[in-house]
C-alpha cells in the first residue's frame, strides 16, 4: 500500500526536505497551459469559459450563473439530516471564525494617537472543486469565513459535472445556506482567470479563496497581484499520520487513505519509530482498500505519493513532519499533545485517536482550506483574515511632533530625502502662518 522507506539515521538538520520524496506537480507542462487558458478568458471572455467548459468537463450551458430558483429548490430538496449536518458544520465555522476578528483599537501616546481597525474587501470570489466528486463542506469552509468578516459580496466558481448537467444540488444548497452571492458553473483554472480579470458575466474580485488540483494552484499563482489570494497552495491533499504502539493500526490506516481518496498527486505519510506499527498499519490498510468503492483511486495516489517512514524516535518523527509541511497532521501516539507543541510546519494538527482529519474536513471550526505543498512553512489555513484589510488613521498633536518630529528628520536626512525633513521642519519652526 506504501512505499517503505528507511530514514534511521539520516540527519535531516541541514536541508530535510532534500532528504525527503515529493512529486514534481508543478512543473513546466502544466504552468504553460496555466497561463494560455488565462490568456484565452481574459480575451475572450465568457464565450471561451462555454468552450472550455464543454472541453473540460464535457458540459454545455445555457448560461454560467446558476438562478436564484435553482438555489432555493436545492435547499428545499435536501434530506432532513444532510441538512442539519449543513447548519452545524455552518454553525462551528462561525463560532471559530467570529473569534477572530478584533475589535478597533485606539493606541495614545503623548501626542500620538493612532486607530487601528478592519474593513472587509468588498467582494471575494470562491473556488471550489467537483468532477468526479462534490463538496459542499468546502463552500461552507471558504463562504462562511468570508460572511463574518463582513464581504459584501460573495462569488462562486464550481465545474458543473456531466452526471448532474450542472453543479450538484448539495453544492447549491451550501452556498445558498451558507450566503453565497452569486453562483458559476465554472471550473479550473478558467474559473481563477474569470474571478481575477472578470468576463461579461462574472465581475472581477479583490480576493480569490479555496483549494483545487495542480491547475487551478498555478492559476491562483499567476493571477497573484491582479487580485489577494487566500492561504498559499491550496492544492492537492496531504496527510501525515505519525503512529507508535498505542495506535490503532485500523485508525492509523483508515486516516492514511482518507486523504488519497481525494483524487492525484496527494502525499500520504505513515511515520514511526516501531517497524512492527507500520506492517500492523499496512496490513490493515490493505482490508480496508478491498473494501473500499474508491480503492482504484485511492491506490493510484498512494502509488505516487504514499510513504511509510521509519524513523530513530518521536524527535526523527518530527524532523519529518517539518519537512514535509503537510496540509494535515495527526499524531496518534503517547503525549501527542504535547508533541504538537513542537510541530512548526503543518496547516491543522489533529492528536489522539478520537481526532481523525475529517472532523476538522467538516465540523470542528477552523477551514479545511489549508496550505499545501510544502507551503506550510510559511502559511496558514483560511481565516476571516484572509477577507481582511487592516486600516489605521493616525493623529498627532503639536506637543508630539515635537516629540518626534527631530527623529523623523535625522532619518529622513541619513536617507536623502530632504522634503521629507522639511514637512516636519516647517511645522516646528510654525511654518508662514
Amino acid at each position: 500500500m506504501l512505499k517503505r522507506l528507511d530514514l534511521r539515521g539520516l540527519d535531516l538538520s541541514v536541508d530535510p526536505a532534500a532528504a525527503l520524496p515529493r512529486p514534481d506537480i508543478a512543473g513546466d507542462e502544466p504552468r504553460a497551459a496555466v497561463r494560455d487558458i488565462i490568456a484565452r478568458v481574459r480575451a475572450g471572455g465568457d464565450p471561451v469559459l462555454s468552450e472550455l467548459t464543454e472541453t473540460f468537463d464535457g458540459v454545455r450551458l445555457e448560461r454560467l450563473r446558476v438562478g436564484d430558483a435553482e438555489l432555493r429548490a436545492a435547499v428545499d430538496g435536501l434530506a432532513p439530516e444532510l441538512r442539519a449536518a449543513m447548519e452545524a458544520s455552518i454553525e462551528g465555522i462561525e463560532n471559530f471564525h467570529r473569534h477572530q476578528l478584533r475589535d478597533p483599537e485606539v493606541i495614545v501616546s503623548d501626542g500620538l494617537t493612532i486607530r487601528a481597525y478592519q474593513r472587509p474587501v468588498r467582494r471575494a470570489g470562491l473556488y471550489v472543486p467537483g468532477g468526479r466528486a462534490e463538496y459542499p463542506s468546502t463552500v461552507l469552509m471558504t463562504a462562511v469565513p468570508a460572511r463574518v468578516a463582513g464581504v459584501g459580496e460573495i462569488a462562486l466558481c464550481v465545474p458543473p459535472s456531466a452526471a448532474h448537467g450542472g453543479i450538484a444540488p448539495s453544492v447549491l444548497a451550501a452556498a445558498q445556506l451558507a450566503g453565497v452571492s452569486e453562483v458559476f458553473a465554472v471550473g479550473g483554472a478558467q474559473a481563477v482567470a474569470a474571478m481575477a480579470y472578470g468576463t461579461e458575466s462574472i465581475a472581477p474580485v479583490d480576493v480569490i479563496a479555496g483549494p483545487g488540483n495542480i491547475y487551478v494552484a498555478l492559476a491562483k499563482q499567476e493571477v497573484a497581484g491582479a487580485v489577494g489570494i487566500a492561504a498559499a497552495f491550496a492544492g492537492p491533499s496531504e496527510v501525515v499520520v505519525v503512529a507508535d504502539h498505542t495506535a490503532s493500526a485500523e485508525f492509523a490506516a483508515i486516516d492514511v487513505i482518507l486523504q488519497a481518496e481525494h483524487g492525484p498527486d496527494g502525499l500520504a505519510w505513515l511515520v514511526s519509530w516501531d517497524e512492527s506499527v507500520i506492517d500492523e498499519v499496512c496490513a490493515a490498510g490493505e482490508l480496508l482498500l478491498a473494501a473500499s468503492p474508491r480503492a482504484a483511486d485511492v491506490r493510484a495516489t498512494l502509488a505516487e505519493g504514499g510513504y511509510a517512514a521509519l524513523v530513530d524516535g518521536p524527535e526523527a518523527a518530527l524532523a519529518v513532519v517539518n519537512a514535509i509541511a503537510p496540509e494535515h497532521l495527526e499524531l496518534q501516539c503517547q503525549s501527542a499533545e504535547d508533541l504538537a507543541l513542537s510541530v512548526d510546519n503543518a496547516g491543522a494538527i489533529f492528536c489522539g485517536p478520537y481526532s481523525p482529519a475529517s472532523v476538522g474536513d467538516y465540523v470542528a471550526g477552523p477551514s479545511h482550506v489549508l496550505p499545501t505543498f510544502g507551503s506550510a512553512r510559511f502559511a496558514s489555513a483560511l481565516t476571516v483574515g484572509d477577507f481582511l484589510k487592516d486600516h489605521h488613521i493616525v493623529t498627532v498633536t503639536e506637543q508630539g511632533l515635537a516629540r518626534l518630529g527631530p527623529h523623523v528628520v535625522a532619518l529622513a536626512e541619513q536617507e536623502g530625502l530632504d522634503a521629507h525633513a522639511e514637512s516636519i521642519r516647517v511645522r516646528l519652526q510654525g511654518g508662514s502662518r
